[in-house]
């Protein structure tokens, strides 16, 4: 046998460099809060080292206790305000304090708004080195916001569990799996409480067993309800891990008698231990298997599984911004990248010669074209591949494009859309938004061939991080 290798020693030097930061764990600090992150985390430093602060605004003097240090920043707890700002607000969730899903209710609206603007900003100058000051600016308007920024979501996805016998829901305890009951979330829809409520209640009465995400025991994993804004049309979606229900008829009739608008009642079978919620088997146990909505002047069919986006009046408002972005006058051709279920195609159908749409999931492609039939819809064309494939074959097949927009995932376009787009070079890209730092960055790449007009911030998601945006680009 050879020799046994000897551990390498860390010299004191290398030891210094990786424990050298000002802070360590459990300590308490005070902090100057400076800023908010895009998480609508506070921020902070102490000895020139960063930490995010939840639930701390800017302008505060905080004492925080640090529960995570990385190499160039961590996070800690706020303890105690010591100085309030003239911003902050008694926030009206009587569970804020636990749930993870509105981080920013404590911040005043029209500073919410002020923050979704800067977001924007800072990240057009940091990734994309975009002016957003002073002379040739590019300019990001004021964030659109909402009359009454409550009750807008018309989807909730709430997990079940069990506690001392009976059924819980709700939601995620920031940053665990612990579920925090609630019987209200202001920003759901009221009917969706309405359904969470009655489907809690009905199946601890008839004994149906939550599922136990630890020993992958039980039936019910997560009631998801829908709710066409527009229609009060209702959805109840029972995902469940087997097909079979115990006392299903039972269940069915409670729900109908306790949620008299409900029209649609559909089970989803995921099997697998993970936390993606839906499994792929969908079957409908009563009632019709879609609902419908409409935003403006369309019509949309929404199924189990359909993407819709959540907040229906503000996505009217993007919408119409990318239609006015667009600039069309009936003669152009527009693709539509990312198309989803066809609703930013549909509204630009309206006043365009014929848009092409194309998204990944089949579907989604399906969805689109019977939401073009149900608003006789005859210049909208849909087909389902990767936009990176699929358009350059059009352009193959002769099809031009005036106008491209795009509205993809988080991630951002893929770099082979960016050069499709350098390559078919449109008068004009309409790119809608939901994640500011993807849109920086794809913006540099399009700089290549077109001017950055404007940017228009929407709040989609009020008292979130979150913030959507649309942007106006003008071939050179």
């Amino acid at each position: 046998m050879g020799k046994t290798a000897k551990k390498k020693r860390a010299t004191p030097k290398a030891a210094a460099r990786e424990h050298t930061y000002p802070v360590s764990l459990g300590q308490v600090v005070e902090l100057e809060v400076t800023g908010l992150n895009h998480e609508g985390a506070g921020v902070g430093r102490h000895e020139g080292y960063t930490l995010f602060v939840p639930k701390a605004l800017p302008g505060e003097r905080i004492r925080a206790r640090v529960v995570h240090a990385k190499k160039n920043f961590g996070f800690a707890d706020l303890q105690e305000i010591l100085q309030p700002s003239a911003n902050r607000v008694a926030p009206p969730c009587p569970v804020f304090d636990q749930c993870g899903g509105c981080s920013l209710q404590h911040l005043d609206y029209a500073q919410q708004l002020l923050h979704k603007q800067q977001i924007v900003k800072d990240n057009l100058r940091r990734i994309g080195g975009f002016p957003v000051e002073g002379e040739g600016a590019i300019p990001v308007h004021p964030t659109l916001g909402m009359d009454n920024p409550w009750r807008y979501r018309n989807k909730a996805q709430v997990p079940i569990g069990e506690r001392e016998g009976g059924l819980i829901a709700g939601f995620y305890a920031e940053g665990s799996h612990d579920i925090i009951d609630i019987n209200a979330c202001l920003i759901q829809h009221e009917a969706n409480d309405e359904v969470v409520l009655a489907v809690k209640r009905i199946a601890s009465k008839l004994e149906i067993p939550a599922y136990d995400e630890v020993n992958h025991t039980g039936l019910l994993r997560h009631v998801v309800a829908k709710v066409g804004a527009s229609t009060g049309d209702v959805m109840v979606v029972l995902v469940t891990t087997e097909a079979f229900i115990p006392r299903r008829e039972q269940l069915i009739e409670a729900i109908r008698l306790a949620v008299p608008a409900v029209k649609s009642i559909v089970q989803n079978i995921n099997e697998r231990k993970t936390n993606v919620i839906f499994g792929d088997e969908t079957k409908t146990l009563w009632g019709d298997d879609v609902i419908y909505d409409y935003i403006g002047p369309i019509k949309f069919a929404i199924s189990a599984r359909s993407f819709y986006q959540v907040n229906p009046e503000q996505t009217r408002v993007l919408y119409e911004k990318t239609l006015e972005y667009a600039g069309l006058s009936g003669e152009e051709n527009v693709i539509d990248a990312y198309c989803g279920i066809g609703t930013i195609s549909l509204f630009l159908a309206q006043k365009a010669k014929r848009v092409y749409g194309v998204e990944i999931v089949p579907e989604a492609i399906a969805d689109a074209n019977r939401n073009a039939a149900l608003n006789g819809i005859e210049n909208a064309t849909f087909e389902v591949g990767p936009a990176e494939v699929v358009i350059p074959a059009w352009k193959e097949k002769g099809i031009r494009a005036d106008v491209i927009v795009v509205d993809p995932p988080r991630k951002g376009c893929d770099e082979a859309l960016l050069t499709t787009i350098l390559q078919m070079k449109p008068k004009r890209v309409v790119y809608v938004s939901c994640n500011p730092s993807t849109l920086a960055r794809d913006l540099k790449v399009l700089e290549e061939e077109y001017v950055v007009q404007e940017v228009q911030p929407v709040d989609m998601f009020p008292h979130t991080g979150h913030v959507e945006s649309v942007a106006l680009l003008n071939r050179k």
